[in-house]
């Protein structure tokens, strides 16, 4: 039998831990697994429990009949002849780091050797492109695209950018506005024709592999675009890097670009701005080919 309790962590946690364990109480949680899959969980709880606290309570060979581990900054699991004790800590007292069984470290070495694999293999001179756009809405019969942006990298460091601003038949949303700072006057000054723009754009991806955050909802606006010009679309291979992000950062709170962006620390100074926007995907991407998560 094995109990975890747990104080303000991620609900996505919570909720991962109810695979193996059921929970009987805000908190609290019962369950029966091997050690070696209680060890795993127990690295997984450690690795993705933000600023919350978990205490584990399992079966042992000792004179209790039990043992526990806790992650608990004010308190240190010490063993007093063969019997476990929560040693309370002093304020200024450091906390030492939790260990790890064979299983668990085992566990660990193949996950690092796999990245290690991973990245050898991951990156390539090949350039990527990162597309972003804008938009008067989110309803791609309705609305149309104002903003066009794409910025394309090498891994040996070359940067270019394209953007363009788009004409429109049709005033801009009070909300539009204030989310983009694109003004009816700026498209009017220096917006172009669609079909100029989108005809630009895939001058400068050519055959380059594309990448987007959320791109569903650029490529729908895109498709349109392009069909309703009688202009071929783009061919190029397109890669969403947020389905990889939910995959290999499952515990972040949010999986809104913003949020997906502080948490690889990357600064987007002007967000909902295609070009800044495609450009802080850019980034998004080379740290996901850096760390094995993306192939190019």
């Amino acid at each position: 039998m094995i109990v975890i309790t747990f104080t303000k962590v991620p609900k996505a946690l919570r909720g991962d831990l109810t695979k193996w364990y059921q929970e009987i109480q805000t908190g609290v949680y019962v369950g029966s697994v091997s050690a070696r899959i209680r060890d795993s969980l127990r690295s997984r709880i450690v690795k993705n429990i933000g600023q919350g606290q978990a205490t584990m309570v399992y079966n042992a060979n000792n004179e209790i009949g039990y043992q526990f581990k806790t992650t608990r900054h004010d308190h240190q699991v010490v063993d007093f002849d063969g019997i476990p004790l929560m040693m309370r800590l002093v304020a200024d007292q450091p906390i030492g780091k939790y260990g790890y069984s064979n299983a668990a470290k085992f566990h660990k070495a193949r996950v690092m050797k796999r990245k290690s694999q991973s990245k050898s293999t991951a990156c390539s001179d090949e350039p990527i492109v990162a597309v972003d756009i804008e938009t008067t809405g989110l309803n791609p019969t309705k609305d149309v695209i104002i903003s066009v942006a794409a910025v394309k990298g090498t891994d040996n460091g070359q940067v270019t950018e394209f953007g363009r601003l788009i004409k429109i038949d049709r005033p801009l949303p009070e909300n539009i506005i204030a989310l983009t700072g694109i003004t009816d006057e700026m498209l009017k000054s220096q917006g172009v024709p669609i079909d100029t723009a989108l005809s630009e754009l895939k001058g400068f991806i050519g055959n380059d592999m594309i990448v987007g955050y959320n791109f569903h909802f650029d490529d729908v606006f895109l498709k349109q675009a392009f069909e309703k010009i009688n202009m071929e679309k783009l061919t190029s291979r397109i890669t969403d890097l947020m389905p990889i992000v939910k995959r290999t950062n499952l515990f972040l709170e949010s999986y809104r670009l913003s949020a997906v962006l502080e948490a690889y620390q990357i600064v987007n100074p002007r967000p909902h701005n295609a070009l800044k926007d495609a450009s802080s995907t850019l980034k998004l991407a080379r740290r996901l080919i850096k760390d094995g998560h993306l192939k190019v």
